[in-house]
């Protein structure tokens, strides 16, 4: 009776065993996940700060203009079966201004797309354009300044080299000057 006991009170202690290692492994699988999208979004912001440094000295980064007449502009130009693959940029390696190398676990250099988004009101130079009258009082003539937008949809690699790692997609938009 003592060796059924024992025999039962070993099993049991192999199955609480066995998912506790089951946990452990799940646990780190999140874990690596964690890192892996970490790693991607470094890099997908490195390819952000890269292009925006490239915008005002070269103009051939900028795909289309969104306010032309007759271009649709996705939200991710990525999913855009009109993007030409000279529009999708990736990040040069070295140490120059706007360069960047990705570390090893990284697995891809970073990939950005540029388009232009027009003409639109400067918050910060507006001088009262659609105010009362009041605001001639002050010399303003209703004039409102404008800048131009850029959106930068950066990536974190291409999907078709990296496999099954993370691939992380960040979007901003800035203004010129």
């Amino acid at each position: 009776m003592a060796l059924v006991v024992a025999l039962i009170l070993l099993i049991l202690i192999s199955l609480v065993g066995l998912a506790a290692m089951r946990g452990t492994i799940v646990q780190q699988k999140m874990a690596s996940n964690l890192y892996d999208r970490q790693v991607a979004f470094q890099s997908a912001e490195a390819a952000v700060r890269a292009a925006t440094a490239l915008i005002p000295t070269t103009p051939t980064l900028i795909w289309h203009n969104c306010q032309a007449g007759g271009i649709t502009c996705l939200p991710n130009p990525f999913n855009d079966s009109t993007l030409p693959s000279s529009a999708i940029h990736s990040v040069p390696k070295g140490t120059a201004a706007g360069d960047y190398t990705a570390s090893s676990v990284a697995f891809s250099q970073p990939q950005y797309v540029v388009e232009n988004m027009g003409n639109w009101v400067d918050q910060a130079t507006s001088t009262g354009f659609g105010n009362t009258a009041n605001s001639r009082n002050y010399g303003v003539q209703g004039g409102s300044g404008t800048s131009v937008y850029y959106r930068i949809t950066a990536r974190s690699g291409n999907p078709a080299t990296v496999g099954d790692r993370a691939v992380v997609t960040v979007q901003v938009v800035i203004k010129q000057g």
